[in-house]
């Protein structure tokens, strides 16, 4: 199966993380590289690489750049998606994890886990926001989603 075996988020011009967004980002990327699918279809008549593959996962111009080589760096695919889809569930994602972390450190189990639901339905749908905007491009499990989503989010922090 075809899979990303390394990845790499190009966040030298961002501020630095918070320590829940680094949490977050090092969770995800532990995640995304113990279990992940990424197929790319074939398109046209032209030869598609065949992975495991590297992402290189950017913001350029205000659009997400996905950058897929090979393992032998052979250039698989590169994709620009707007961000426009992607504003809200982002926002509405990162104000219900501060919710949820304050929530941790003062609210009882009952509480957390009504705002820990909340949070992952959020997730859920920015994956599926992702998984539209990749669609004919690439195709990724639920799972990898999720995790490419949280990725998303870390680069969006600073965007």
């Amino acid at each position: 199966m075809s899979h990303i075996a390394h990845i790499e988020l190009d966040d030298a011009n961002l501020p630095p993380p918070t320590p829940e967004i680094e949490q977050e980002r090092r969770v995800a990327m532990f995640d995304l590289m113990e279990h992940n699918s990424f197929v790319l279809p074939q398109r046209d008549d032209r030869i598609v690489p065949s992975g495991p593959y590297n992402v290189g996962l950017s913001i350029r111009e205000k659009r997400l750049v996905f950058d897929v080589v090979t393992e032998a760096h052979e250039k698989a695919a590169e994709f620009h998606l707007s961000l426009s889809p992607f504003r809200q569930v982002v926002k509405d994602y990162f104000q219900i994890c501060k919710s949820y972390f304050e929530a941790v450190k003062n609210l009882p189990p009952s509480q957390i886990e009504t705002i820990d639901m909340a949070r992952r339905g959020i997730h859920n749908e920015g994956a599926r926001v992702l998984q539209e905007r990749l669609e004919g491009k690439v195709t990724i499990d639920d799972d990898t989603a999720r995790r490419l989503f949280t990725l998303v989010c870390v680069l969006h922090f600073g965007g």
